[in-house]
């Protein structure tokens, strides 16, 4: 599974690949499996699938209630693995879930593996206490998608870029998900270390929702991931209105 996120950001050329994240079961799961689908057929790469859960530290304002409004309609995690299991015969899927999500359901590494997962991020692990996990991805075929942010240490960062698998999730800023008017100063700069600490993809997250600010960031990194605005989409018109956005995206990427 690693592999085929390997190959999604080479089959690109120059272009950087695009990763849209998508919130499992919302605004329903039957819609957010075609939600994904119009992903794909509007030139997605791959894409981010998020579990729902109480207590997302790392996501902003959209984001959030897209993953309560999941939870109040009785989404479960292993109905999202149904979502991935659809999905992963169009595109590789990395899963988001938190920390507390896998140690609350036995076997869901195992699971997601066998959906078809090619990857997984937790954003509330710590690379120092990743260890026992990362290896069993790398037992089942999964990619442990490490992140890092501007805030991250030349040094850690170079403790993280050596056990990176799949590619390292660049957090653009310090700071939740969400849509911003502008992108951080120095995300270059960022981008740069990150590219020295790693021999995977760097992909960059975090306030990207413009296709001008995807080209941007898809002129100094190797993937681009956008969230708020995809989820933004999904819950005012569904998968007609991300499919438009992702297309707008992938266009702007290929220009």
């Amino acid at each position: 599974m690693p592999d085929r996120i390997a190959a999604a950001f080479a089959e690109n050329g120059k272009r950087a690949a695009l990763m849209p994240y998508l919130m499992g079961g919302y605004p329903s799961l039957e819609e957010s499996r075609a939600i994904g689908l119009a992903c794909a057929d509007a030139g997605a790469d791959l894409v981010e699938l998020g579990v729902p859960f109480s207590d997302p530290l790392a996501d902003g304002p959209v984001i959030h209630a897209a993953g309560t409004a999941a939870l109040e309609a009785g989404v479960t995690p292993l109905w999202v693995l149904e979502v991935c299991s659809a999905l992963s015969e169009r595109l590789p899927v990395v899963l988001m879930a938190y920390a507390n999500l896998l140690l609350g359901h036995a076997g869901f590494v195992q699971k997601a593996a066998a959906a078809g997962a090619a990857g997984l991020i937790v954003p509330d692990l710590p690379h120092d206490e990743a260890g026992e996990l990362r290896a069993e991805c790398d037992a089942l075929g999964l990619a442990l998608v490490p992140l890092v942010a501007p805030t991250t240490t030349d040094e850690r960062m170079r403790e993280i870029g050596r056990d990176a698998r799949g590619f390292v999730y660049t957090v653009s800023l310090a700071g939740t998900t969400g849509e911003r008017e502008s992108l951080p100063p120095e995300l270059e700069r960022t981008v740069e270390r990150v590219r020295a600490s790693t021999d995977v993809p760097v992909a960059v997250g975090f306030g990207i929702s413009t296709p001008e600010q995807a080209r941007a960031v898809g002129d100094v990194a190797d993937g681009v991931i956008v969230g708020s605005r995809i989820v933004r989409a999904a819950g005012e018109g569904g998968a007609e209105a991300v499919g438009e956005v992702v297309r707008g995206l992938a266009e702007a990427l290929a220009a």
